[in-house]
């Protein structure tokens, strides 16, 4: 069940990408922007075959530019069989550096084989604590930790992407446990601190969702430079 797809640079993984938006998702993150994902109802029956080919007319300009193709969401690990393929015919028939976007709570559906067609495992870490990861996705944080340290005994690339919303994930020790944490693994290239939005809100409207954080503040320059400089202090480059 595919969402839709689109071309995008600097967003989704180096370079211009053809992103693949699967349909269907565990997580209720309270800031989620494309709320109108979470169903496989809300994607169309697609094939591998219909995504590959239209992923095929845009490769020379992805060459030229260095990027790749990724698979997003929704949770693209929601739909396990359609990603790995997609992951593999992209890599070995295109010729495209490929990159999963994940929260990693999904992780373990992951096969090795799907892994070992996946150059860049974009890796969203939400919360360091337990409890308020809890109350920003309706789900546990562990299946995300445990991911992460398999991909780094894979050896697979990792950019770390961490929402930062003033009120909520930005104290300092919830920063300061992600930082401590995404360090330990030797695998992470990348973090990139997203400061919080509310691009979304009108898909909450929509679908006749109330978002909870519509009041919350988006977060400074200032607390968005504060929050990399934790970051940066272990050693990471955040950007």
């Amino acid at each position: 069940m595919l969402h839709s797809w689109d071309l995008s640079t600097g967003v989704d993984g180096p370079g211009t990408r053809f992103v693949a938006f699967l349909a269907g998702c565990p997580l209720r993150c309270l800031y989620c922007h494309n709320p109108d994902t979470w169903h496989l109802r809300d994607g169309r029956r697609t094939t591998a075959d219909e995504i590959v080919q239209e992923a095929a007319k845009y490769t020379e300009f992805i060459r030229a530019s260095g990027g790749g193709a990724t698979i997003s969401g929704g949770e693209p690990l929601l739909q396990p069989n359609l990603t790995g393929e997609l992951l593999h015919r992209f890599k070995h028939e295109l010729g495209l550096h490929t990159a999963l976007d994940t929260s990693g709570f999904l992780g373990s559906r992951a096969t090795n084989a799907l892994l070992a067609d996946t150059d860049l495992v974009l890796l969203d870490i939400k919360s360091w604590d337990r409890a308020l990861h809890r109350h920003l996705t309706g789900q546990r944080l562990a299946p995300t930790l445990d991911f992460a340290r398999r991909l780094a005994g894979l050896g697979t690339e990792v950019w770390v992407r961490f929402v930062l919303v003033p009120g909520l994930t930005d104290l300092p020790e919830n920063i300061e446990g992600v930082a401590a944490f995404a360090a330990t693994l030797g695998n992470v290239a990348r973090v990139d601190v997203l400061p919080f939005h509310k691009l979304g809100t009108a898909k909450w409207r929509a679908l006749g969702l109330e978002f909870t954080l519509a009041d919350a503040p988006t977060p400074t320059r200032d607390q968005v430079a504060a929050a990399r400089a934790v970051f940066a202090a272990h050693g990471l480059n955040a950007v």
